[in-house]
């Protein structure tokens, strides 16, 4: 297997390794806050996050709806702290209506992958789901491994170098 075919695997199952994604947000004021979130994804790579509308991260949200993402190797798994394993996208939030087909799905997604805690949650009114929709990522995988994901098709990866993208392509 080649390099690129050993990254664009692991770049495919990487979120699969994650429960809650730590997000950045903006304020109105621009002050800069993180925080996570645990998510579901669909199979485009749209995140959705159920989150309190008590919490600063959705107030932000409302404010000014980009958010970073970051999807990072545990510190315990790394065999180097300075090269973890890490996707990040850009995205753009969208609040998704309550009650509508498309909430109720996302719901039950949730739930089929926390269990009861959703239904607690699902009848709280402040909380509420939103779609991040990546624009552009990153996936690094260690020193001189680094794939910036294409913008146009969020399953393809083209390799990153010192001299800038090298145009080679995998999917």
């Amino acid at each position: 297997m080649s390099q690129f075919e050993t990254a664009l695997a692991a770049y495919q199952s990487f979120t699969d390794l994650f429960q809650s994604v730590v997000i950045s947000t903006v304020s109105a004021d621009n002050i800069p806050n993180a925080s996570y979130a645990p998510f579901v994804i669909d199979e485009t790579k749209n995140i959705y996050i159920y989150v309190s509308g008590l919490s600063t991260h959705t107030q932000n949200l409302y404010a000014v709806p980009k958010v970073s993402v970051l999807f990072i190797e545990e510190e315990s798994q790394t065999k180097q702290i300075f090269a973890r394993r890490r996707l990040t996208f850009d995205c753009t939030a969208t609040l998704v209506e309550r009650d509508t087909e498309l909430w109720n799905q996302i719901v039950d997604s949730f739930e089929a992958r926390f269990g009861e805690i959703i239904q607690l949650l699902r009848d709280l009114p402040d909380f509420r789901i939103f779609k991040l929709t990546p624009s552009k990522g990153r996936f690094v995988i260690g020193f001189g491994a680094a794939y910036d994901v294409d913008p146009n098709d969020l399953s393809t990866l083209t390799h990153v170098t010192s001299e800038g993208r090298n145009g080679e392509r995998i999917s």
